[in-house]
């Protein structure tokens, strides 16, 4: 079952096939409340992508969470969602510059002990012992 298109990490039992984002609704996006971290430069591109200040961009869209930021959740019926995820486009408004922290799911830290939540939560997560890793 070997594609070139999965995406690996070393140290993960799973590869990710990114090819499923397209059809999971943006699970990684919505569901429990939490974080998704930003740091000043995120913030940068993020703002500069809206065509707004960092100072307007922080004001309207992130949260102070001690010392860090996160951006805000909206949000429905007992489900949070990042404020950038686009509901009828099914996907990130701010795709090209999303943060770290969404470019590097599902190869979290927290996911490498606990793989089944990872593969719970997102079902572009494949377990074969035939893909390279």
């Amino acid at each position: 079952m070997k594609n070139d298109l999965y995406l690996t990490e070393e140290g993960f039992p799973f590869v990710f096939d990114p090819s499923a984002c397209s059809r999971c609704g943006g699970r990684c996006c919505n569901g429990e409340s939490g974080h998704i971290w930003v740091n000043r430069r995120e913030m940068d591109a993020m703002a500069n992508y809206l065509g707004i200040s960092v100072e307007v961009f922080a004001q309207k869209y992130l949260k102070k969470v001690g010392y860090r930021f996160s951006i805000m959740e909206r949000e429905k019926d007992g489900n949070f969602a990042c404020l950038f995820y686009d509901e009828e486009k099914k996907g990130c408004g701010l795709y090209e510059v999303r943060p770290a922290q969404c470019r590097t799911f599902p190869f979290w830290d927290y996911f490498k002990t606990r793989p089944d939540e990872a593969a719970e939560e997102c079902p572009g997560i494949i377990f074969d012992s035939s893909v390279k890793r």
